[in-house]
């Protein structure tokens, strides 16, 4: 389901909205609200929304659990960590219980063990069954990667795992990331998506031919779940059906 907004305002005050909702039906449902955000730039207008009035006091943050989608291996207090812009620009300035947030590091460890120790994690959280999250969030690069799905990677071919983390050769680092079989197991995705520079890649995901080699957001296709594409008209503009 694509929504288009005028510009990364409307869109980022769409999502606080849509959040909210989520978040709010999650609860009634079943008690708590089990979120994983995204990182890079895309959230950062989202998170400012909802730790200010009049979104801050609509969410029941202290039923909320707050999962990653995926990080750069990085201490939380490397300014290219995506828990530490969520720090900043949200977890800090709202009630949220700091046993109930889970950012994607620890000292101490290697990155491929953690991410077996964040899998046992997200197994004694979803005890009833596989990981079925409320929300996830994304992002969607220019090149057509979101997580840590980047193209041309091994991780795109997991079928098993929830959780994997790999080295990324074009950027010198290690990343950790929720795989596609995981990411669409959950309730509802949204994707946020705004700027020219995202309008190509726009289209070949949603309107291309399948290749999900280049484009890994073309593995977002849950079964029951459903897909909400947040774009900017700018990031549309290149797609023939607007709808």
């Amino acid at each position: 389901m694509i929504h288009i907004f005028e510009d990364k305002d409307a869109l980022s005050q769409a999502a606080a909205k849509f959040f909210v909702q989520k978040a709010q039906e999650a609860v009634a449902a079943n008690g708590r609200f089990t979120v994983a955000l995204t990182g890079g730039s895309s959230p950062v207008l989202l998170h400012k929304l909802l730790s200010a009035s009049p979104y801050k006091e609509q969410v029941p943050w202290e039923k909320t659990f707050v999962f990653w989608g995926d990080e750069r291996w990085v201490p939380l207090t490397d300014e290219r960590s995506n828990a530490k812009m969520a720090f900043d620009t949200l977890l800090d300035h709202v009630p949220v219980p700091k046993g109930q947030v889970y950012p994607m590091w620890q000292d101490n460890t290697s990155p491929e063990d953690f991410a077996k120790q964040y899998e046992q994690v997200l197994q004694q959280h979803f005890k009833a069954g596989p990981p079925q999250f409320d929300l996830i969030l994304l992002g969607m690069g220019d090149d057509g990667h979101t997580a840590s799905l980047f193209p041309g990677t091994e991780v795109l071919h997991e079928t098993t795992k929830w959780v994997q983390a790999y080295y990324l050769a074009p950027q010198s680092m290690f990343r950790v990331t929720l795989t596609a079989p995981l990411i669409n197991q959950a309730k509802t995705i949204c994707f946020l998506t705004f700027g020219d520079n995202k309008a190509p890649a726009l289209h070949e995901v949603l309107e291309g031919e399948p290749n999900p080699e280049k484009y890994p957001a073309q593995l977002i296709r849950p079964q029951q779940g459903e897909v909400y594409w947040f774009v900017d008209e700018k990031a549309a503009s290149q797609l023939n059906s607007k709808e």
